[in-house]
């Protein structure tokens, strides 16, 4: 249930505050006072897209807030832990909407940061919109099609058929992904033996382009380092008048030294430490110098072998590594492009299997629906008897279809608004009148089985009047009994059946407009509805007139 609706710097409204209470809440006023204001508002807190326009002149931003009671929606919180909010504090949810002049707006639900599409979805579990033009979407067989399912409680039959509908748009789309032109496949299966052959030819090994060039750089200079690294073994340790040796003649003279004057006894040890390091060094770079080769095959070797990496990894830019990845991938795609034919055939069965799962999920929904369809329809005409069509007669006619996003079912609502006339489709012979009072009816019917505790009606009595009036307006009021209903409404005949009556007023100040609704009492209601009646000059006929339809439609005159 809505609680409260608060509006600020929205349009032609500065402030406005309404509580609105269980049952019909009818909200009047003349054209262009601003009524649709509440319903926008409304609308922008369920996820409707903001416009910048809707700012009050002389404001940087509006905002709506509205407060529902939510404690008797059990399945509500499994909804705000999907999206990712708090349960509800003493059952209320509080939606914020913020629209600002420059930056990004607020979306808050129990001042929470929101998506639309959260809004949205939240919107759908609370409040249920029927606007001027709404009525259009009866006239859609897809929409007849959702108010059927509706009615019969047809949700988990649908889904059941849509899964297996989906899985079989799935495999026809493999089909079609393996199938391919001949040409196409003929050519890709050349490349990839090429590639194959290619990367085979190569044996790339991971890291071993990284070892080639290493050692290409050595032995492209092999002669000049086994040149240099000589000479310095020369002079360490093989040449004459080597560091070696001289140390060695030195270490002799540092024995004596050191036996006639003590403190020659350190530069003794660190002379043996020195040669020690001078033996060590040179017994390193020999070994290395080993390993070195100035072989020109072996540089040719290496040559092409660098080459071979580099041509190759600008071509699949990757390493040598990667160069081993592409070639598994090539010989497992290569596989599978020469093993379609099985595949296809595999999968030519998995949606003979699939087709036929789904006919059988589709004509098993049609059953249910054919079986529902009857009851629809009676249900439908009786709501339509009380609301002036004594002798109309409604229908709900199936055809089976090919398998479909919805199953395998065309439905067509028809309608005979008059006694001796044959059903014709909905679409062929309903006025925009006649087309209204039927989506009340369809309305009225739905809302005995769904759980959507707020319905909003605007301007559903458009192009009907008198008595015609009265039974849209006792059908709101029926309505009322089992869901909260806002109705904006310009007849007289409907506004008397509301329990809760707002009107909304243009009123200027200091050379401004504002929109400001009015709680209205039973006096102030009276004035109201004689004004509906008869204008702005309230007479005693329409003051009389007024208490009456009060009276009829049970408020106390």
């Amino acid at each position: 249930m809505l609680l409260s609706l608060r509006v600020k710097n929205l349009a032609l409204v500065e402030q406005a505050r309404i509580e609105w209470q269980p049952g019909l809440n009818v909200i009047t006023g003349e054209t262009g006072a601003g009524k649709s204001i509440l319903i926008g508002a409304l609308k922008l807190l369920l996820g409707d897209r903001a416009e910048r326009k809707w700012i009050r002149a002389g404001a940087d931003a509006c905002g709506a807030e509205a407060v529902f009671d939510v404690s008797r929606l059990p399945d509500l919180p499994a909804l705000l832990d999907e999206l990712g909010l708090p349960p509800p504090e003493d059952g209320q949810l509080i939606v914020r909407r913020i629209v600002k002049e420059s930056g990004a707006g607020q979306n808050l639900v129990n001042d929470s940061a929101v998506t639309l599409g959260a809004l949205k979805r939240l919107g759908e579990r609370l409040v249920d919109m029927h606007g001027p033009y709404d009525h259009q979407s009866l006239l859609d067989p897809a929409f007849q099609l959702d108010v059927l399912d509706a009615y019969g409680g047809l949700g988990a039959a649908r889904a059941a058929y849509q899964e297996r509908h989906r899985q079989a748009l799935e495999l026809d789309a493999q089909r079609a992904a393996l199938q391919g032109g001949d040409e196409e496949v003929a050519a890709r299966i050349d490349l990839l033996q090429f590639r194959i052959k290619e990367l085979e030819e190569a044996a790339p090994e991971p890291g071993e382009d990284e070892a080639v060039a290493r050692e290409h750089a050595v032995a492209s200079h092999a002669q000049r380092i086994l040149e240099l690294g000589q000479g310095v073994l020369n002079a360490l340790q093989d040449g004459e008048g080597n560091a070696f040796d001289a140390l060695a003649g030195a270490q002799r003279a540092l024995d004596e030294l050191a036996r006639l004057w003590p403190e020659g006894a350190a530069w003794k040890d660190e002379a043996r430490e020195t040669a020690r390091q001078i033996q060590a060094l040179a017994e390193s770079m020999r070994s290395a110098l080993d390993r070195v080769e100035a072989d020109p095959a072996r540089l040719d070797w290496l040559d092409r072998r660098l080459a071979m990496y580099q041509r190759l990894k600008k071509k699949y830019n990757a390493d040598a590594a990667g160069l081993v990845r592409a070639l598994d991938e090539s010989r497992a795609a290569l596989k599978e492009l020469q093993q379609r034919g099985e595949r296809l055939a595999a999968i030519e069965q998995r949606i003979a299997a699939a087709n036929a799962e789904r006919l059988a999920a589709g004509r098993a929904l049609g059953k249910k629906r054919r079986a529902t369809a009857e009851k629809l329809a009676k249900a439908i005409t009786e709501q339509l008897r009380e609301l002036g069509f004594p002798h109309g007669a409604f229908s709900v006619e199936l055809a089976e279809t090919p398998p479909g996003p919805a199953g395998c079912d065309a439905v067509t609502f028809g309608f005979a608004p008059n006694a001796g006339e044959p059903r014709r489709p909905l679409r062929d012979i309903a006025s925009s009148g006649e087309i209204s009072r039927v989506m009340l009816a369809t309305k009225a019917v739905l809302a005995e089985h769904d759980r959507i505790p707020v319905l909003v009606f605007d301007e559903v009595d458009a192009n009907v009047g008198g008595e015609m009036g009265l039974a849209v307006g006792r059908k709101l009021a029926e309505l009322a009994k089992s869901h909260q209903v806002l109705c904006i409404t310009h007849l007289p005949q409907v506004a008397a059946q509301g329990r809760t009556h707002f009107a909304v007023v243009k009123r200027v100040r200091d050379g401004r407009t504002f929109a400001e609704v009015d709680a209205l009492d039973q006096k102030a209601r009276v004035d109201e509805i004689a004004r509906m009646l008869g204008g702005k000059d309230l007479t005693r006929v329409t003051l009389q007139h007024a208490r009456e339809l009060l009276a009829a439609g049970g408020a106390q005159p």
